[in-house]
């Protein structure tokens, strides 16, 4: 059975192997207020403010910061009801969100209004998030944020014990969202994009992919990852390769020669 010093040696491992700007965030549904770990802070109960659900992972990925998300914390609606905090009002599933900013057509916008994943309303009462190395929690997902060549390796990861290939679909809204419901609906794991308002609010970067794996294929990734760098072949070897006498502009060859150097083409 895998204990919680476990998981944050996972994160340890996952941040080292991978070399990540930002730590993997283990994230945690809670069924009611009581189940907020000890220690964890509340944005609008401690700090007099609201957060973004964005802004608040990226405090955990940032800043080591172990964050509770419950209805009276968030600032931006879309999470509250994907979260299943709230019902969606009907003005959002008549598509008038997303029509006719987004979406050309108003049977379009409501089609993506009514599909929009969504958690079962009154299950949960919020999230926690933290570093996956400190958090004093066992998560039901781990999100991490990374580059494609780091994607790369998460993906060959979780393919090596039983040949697993993750399916996604792309949704350019929402990644606080599209980042964990679907993996929590699902069990399976998914492939995200920062959204605007990550970027904008959250500090997402350009060059920035979000990978989610649910609890239960967490240690299929760690098998594939303890592989890949035993073996030579984890992200440190996509890398660029130092290589000696690499090939010379032919002027530097040419004044190199002048000066008496041993340059070669």
């Amino acid at each position: 059975m895998t204990k919680l010093s476990d998981f944050n040696g996972y994160g340890e491992e996952i941040e080292r192997w991978l070399q990540l700007r930002t730590s993997p965030i283990a994230i945690k549904l809670l069924e009611k207020e009581e189940d907020i770990p000890e220690e964890t802070m509340r944005p609008k109960r401690d700090r007099g403010f609201h957060l973004g659900l964005c802004q608040a992972f990226a405090m955990s990925r940032r800043e080591g910061a172990q964050v509770a998300m419950l209805k009276e914390d968030h600032w931006c609606y879309p999470p509250v009801i994907a979260f299943g905090l709230e019902e969606p009002p009907e003005f959002i599933l008549e598509g008038n969100i997303d029509f006719p900013n987004r979406v050309a057509d108003l049977e379009a916008a409501k089609r993506l209004a009514r599909t929009s994943p969504r958690l079962e309303h009154g299950k949960y009462v919020g999230v926690v998030s933290a570093p996956l190395k400190t958090a004093n929690f066992e998560p039901d997902l781990v999100v991490t944020y990374c580059n494609s060549a780091q994607l790369r390796c998460l993906l060959v990861g979780i393919k090596y014990k039983e040949g697993y290939q993750v399916t996604s679909t792309i949704e350019p809204g929402g990644a606080c969202i599209q980042s964990t419901v679907p993996v929590i609906l699902s069990g399976e794991c998914q492939v995200a994009i920062p959204c605007m308002g990550d970027r904008k609010a959250a500090h997402a970067r350009d060059d920035e992919m979000i990978f989610s794996v649910p609890k239960s294929r967490l240690e299929d990734l760690m098998l594939g990852l303890r592989h890949m760098d035993e073996s030579g072949s984890g992200y440190t070897a996509t890398t660029s390769i130092m290589r000696p006498e690499y090939p010379l502009y032919k002027p530097y060859i040419e004044v190199g020669r002048m000066m008496g150097m041993e340059v070669h083409e």
